[in-house]
């Protein structure tokens, strides 16, 4: 994982450097401001003086000196425990022998901790009982200024109140902060242009260091007050591929940039003092990076995800990275879930759904009769009223975890101590067992439980985690008996995370934490309530005048654990799992069909078709215009072919119906049947009748055979807009605001010269219907409207399943994917939206700067006809444009693609039809 590679890098960095002191010795929420080298005097005055050369560090709860020799202690004293500063000498008889050791700064005070003695992480040692010790700095004329920030820093320091110290020690830093600027020096470039510049505050797990924030037109830099760990942390814009706004301890001022597309660490997690500079830099970094790429929101992630383009694994990482989860913010980091229910089997059977947890519930309703028991005690409560005491991510849950790659976040958390070792985290079994029956533990996992890396599992550091009541060490984590070592161990972890099972249901788990059961009715009928407090908008920081009780709750609230941003409030579609193979972390998407009784021939045949199809539409792009033939006097609005390819029919608003042979190149037939617009065509299967609908409000039956109008259903009372055809029923769209089922069989099959229509269902809408599309099996129906609207319909019981207010504009063209699991609809709002069938959601939109009259889609990629007369190339899941052909003079109005996929035929407003075929 990203959080233990940095954890890691950092480790290396202080090795090379021998460098012990870290942020992390600090307490929570103090501030590290200056450096002076200097040197510790031991027993002054005496013949055993003796002096340890270092590095004396003025933070704002504590003084810390870090010898340069690692075998001893890194010493902290903290400023509230100290009696008296000052310069060393001013008091008793000993300034007359002193005098020459002006650079002396003496604290008397009657506790100390001492550190990473030898360079060895463990507990800290604390010393108690009135003591004095003696620093004297190498530029003794900097004891005065260090003495006066000292005084004032431990006045703020004894302050009773815990609201006035942070007041008092947050003006001294603001204070600090303008007297100082950024270094135009540190610039990359001479020619760079600085465009705005700000203060700010880095953050990173349980600390913040402040300094100031400058952007130019190529880089974005920090230079922290201290100089620490670097004197300035430089990201090139051009690297940029994520940024997120994030709230950070409940307040809208965080901003998080990543450099890379899938990892979850950022580069750079910047908190800001007021809101407004943040929105700044934001705005100035996403202008940027809108030539570079597109932003992607959790619909768009989702569309990827049931479409079998990410993985389980990458899916939670996005979705975790919108929700303003961060492994920045230990308060608000990654949360994953507990997937397995077994741990103590020889075997993990992933075939057997008994091996998993029930996603559907959240951790706390997993057990039954501890349910129960928290119920009772829930219905007794009085308002505000909370299922769980705790929640299921934590500062300490996160470190608990973690704690053997990272124990100095641990000690730091914990004042200088690890927990107690048989609270640690000692064995997986015990930790879910813990889970499920605990009465106050209800965690989930962290992303590291289906990583790569297994060093959060094995003490390699060989900390001293103490020793267990049975008597034995804390050491390794105990894995399932299943699991064959930690790299075994992780492995079935990420396999049972891409598991068929675990992508069937994890939906279910979305919904409880980033979804509609997150707050609620819904959250209360799942068994799913936490502490208000835990919950975005929950309190309003802003409200509370008391600065004792802001600091107390917003130290609750960290320390207590925060519900992720809420990024779905209807139910959120499931995985489809018909149509693609678990996936690994690392897999790419593999497209396959769904397991069916035939034979082999008929079997590789139809791998074969879907095979030259994705080929096609992964070369969609090099669509090449073949041939373009004017034909009609008004815009042309419907195309029909016949199955050798060799005729091409055609309806206008000219009122013809016209039809050209592809291989004469000729036109053969035209053919009126009104004085109005023809609307759309199509062909009956056999090729013998042609269907023409019209603004005349009628549906016109051609006999291709025998050249003449053979049948005229007059049907609707205004114009009829689009019309399908499939099994012998006719499906007809009409301003008249109804979409009519009619069943029709052939004259041919009656042997008469008629066709026979009987009305079989009225599906109404309360205004006009421009459009309809079935999908492959024809149970469902989606129409699109003039004022915007695409609902759902199932044929099979003419019931309406959704209605979707998708479109500011008239919805101009819709059409089911393949796997008849989305819909996707154009409208003249220059909008493509993508609509969850099962549940109508809207779950992607993109616009662009024209409307877009027609389509083709596969599922992942679409080809539009646009207002502007060019061919679009949409890449769905990438959420981008990926190529503009240019073709019509006017406005593309209808598009048809062969069955293989690799020959395209439009027409448009300028009254021609164009032949396309991909070159590759």
């Amino acid at each position: 994982m990203a959080f233990i590679r940095k954890k890691r890098q950092e480790q290396q960095r202080q090795l090379y450097s021998k460098e012990r002191f870290s942020l992390l010795l600090l307490n929570l929420e103090e501030y590290y401001f200056e450096q002076h080298s200097a040197c510790h005097v031991q027993h002054e005055g005496s013949h055993d003086e003796k002096k340890i050369r270092g590095s004396l560090k003025i933070c704002s709860k504590s003084v810390i000196f870090e010898p340069d020799t690692i075998s001893h202690p890194i010493i902290k004293i903290p400023l509230r425990d100290c009696v008296k500063i000052g310069k060393h000498g001013e008091n008793g008889a000993s300034r007359y022998f002193t005098k020459a050791k002006s650079g002396g700064i003496s604290l008397i005070f009657s506790q100390v901790y001492f550190i990473k003695e030898h360079n060895i992480v463990a507990p800290y040692k604390i010393e108690r009982g009135k003591m004095e010790y003696v620093f004297e700095l190498d530029v003794s004329g900097k004891v005065e200024d260090v003495v006066e920030t000292l005084l004032q820093l431990h006045r703020a320091s004894c302050l009773d109140k815990l609201g006035d110290q942070t007041a008092m020690i947050t003006a001294i830093l603001q204070s600090r902060l303008a007297r100082t600027s950024f270094d135009k020096n540190r610039f990359q470039n001479v020619s760079e242009k600085l465009h705005m510049e700000c203060k700010a505050e880095m953050v990173t797990p349980l600390v913040t260091n402040p300094g100031h924030v400058c952007i130019t037109d190529t880089n974005l830099y920090f230079q922290p007050l201290n100089g620490y760990p670097k004197p300035v942390v430089q990201i090139t814009l051009q690297d940029v591929r994520r940024i997120y706004k994030r709230r950070h301890g409940l307040m809208p001022l965080g901003l998080e940039v990543f450099c890379t597309e899938d990892d979850l660490c950022s580069d750079i997690y910047l908190k800001f003092y007021e809101p407004q500079d943040r929105d700044d830099l934001y705005f100035y970094i996403a202008t940027y990076l809108e030539h570079h790429m597109a932003e992607h929101t959790a619909e768009s992630y989702m569309l990827q995800w049931q479409r079998g383009h990410l993985s389980n694994y990458q899916y939670l990482l996005h979705l975790n990275n919108l929700a303003d989860r961060s492994c920045n913010d230990l308060s608000q980091y990654p949360v994953f879930p507990w997937i397995l229910n077994d741990y103590c089997s020889a075997q993990l059977d992933l075939s057997n759904p008994g091996t998993f947890r029930d996603l559907s519930k959240p951790v706390g309703a997993l057990n039954k009769e501890r349910l129960e028991r928290l119920l009772t005690r829930y219905q007794e409560m009085p308002e505000p009223k909370f299922m769980y005491g705790s929640h299921y991510s934590s500062p300490g849950y996160v470190l608990f975890y973690l704690v053997r790659i990272a124990p100095e976040y641990m000690l730091c958390l914990q004042n200088g101590r690890f927990d107690n070792a048989d609270r640690m985290f000692n064995s997986i079994a015990e930790t879910w067992k813990n889970c499920l029956d605990g009465a106050t533990d209800f965690k989930e996992l962290i992303p590291e439980f289906y990583g790569d890396d297994v060093s959060f599992l094995v003490n390699s550091l060989k900390l001293d985690l103490g020793k267990r009541q049975g008597g034995q060490m804390v050491d390794d984590v105990e894995l399932p008996p299943w699991a064959s070592g930690p790299e075994d161990f992780l492995q079935k972890s990420k396999d049972a995370l891409e598991s068929s099972y675990v992508s069937e249901h994890l939906h279910e788990w979305i919904d409880l934490i980033f979804g509609y059961k997150q707050k609620g009715s819904d959250a209360i009928e799942a068994h799913n309530v936490f502490h208000p407090l835990t919950y975005e908008g929950g309190v309003d920081l802003n409200s509370i005048e008391d600065p004792d009780e802001k600091v107390a709750m917003l130290t609750q609230i960290l320390e207590f654990g925060q519900t992720p941003k809420q990024l779905f409030v209807t139910p959120h579609p499931r995985r489809i799992t018909s149509k693609f193979k678990a996936l690994s972390q690392t897999s790419s998407y593999n497209a396959s069909v769904a397991d069916s009784p035939v034979s082999p021939g008929e079997e590789s045949f139809e791998d074969l078709t879907e095979e030259s199809k994705t080929l096609a539409w992964n070369n969609i792009t090099k669509l090449q215009l073949h041939e373009q033939y004017k034909i009609h006097k008004e815009a042309v609005t419907g195309i029909a072919v016949s199955c050798n390819g060799s005729s091409v029919f055609t309806t206008s608003q000219d009122s013809t119906l016209k039809m050209f042979s592809k291989e004469s190149k000729m036109l053969q037939r035209s053919v009126s049947f009104s004085n109005m617009a023809l609307s759309s065509c199509l062909l009956l299967p056999g090729d013998a009748t042609v269907i023409s609908s019209s603004w005349d409000n009628n549906v016109y039956f051609y006999s291709i055979a025998f050249g003449r109008c053979q049948d005229t259903l007059m049907g609707h009372d205004d114009a009829v807009s689009k019309i399908c055809w499939h099994d012998n029923r006719l499906y007809s769209a009409s301003w008249d605001s109804t979409v009519k089922v009619w069943s029709g069989v052939p004259a041919e099959m009656l042997g008469t010269k008629r066709h026979q229509f009987d009305l079989l269902a009225e599906l109404e809408h309360e205004v006009s219907v421009d459009t309809i599309s079935l999908n492959a099996a024809s149970t469902l129906l989606v129409s699109g409207t003039k004022e915007g609207t695409v609902n759902i319909w199932d044929l099979t019981t003419a019931t309406l399943l959704h209605q979707i207010s998708c479109h500011s504009g008239t919805v101009c063209d819709t059409a089911f994917s393949p796997d008849s699991r989305h819909i996707l609809s154009t409208g003249a709002d220059g909008c493509l939206n993508v609509v969850d069938v099962q549940t109508g959601m809207l779950i992607s939109s993109m616009t662009s700067d024209k409307p877009q009259r027609c389509f083709i889609w596969d599922g992942n990629s679409v080809l539009s006809g646009s207002q502007s007369g060019e061919l679009l190339v949409w890449d769905l899941l990438g959420a981008k444009i990926s190529e503009r052909i240019q073709g019509h003079t006017g406005a593309v109005t209808c598009i048809w693609m062969n069955e293989q996929c690799s020959s395209i035929i439009t027409g448009g407003e300028d009254r021609q039809i164009m032949f396309w075929k991909l070159q590759y």
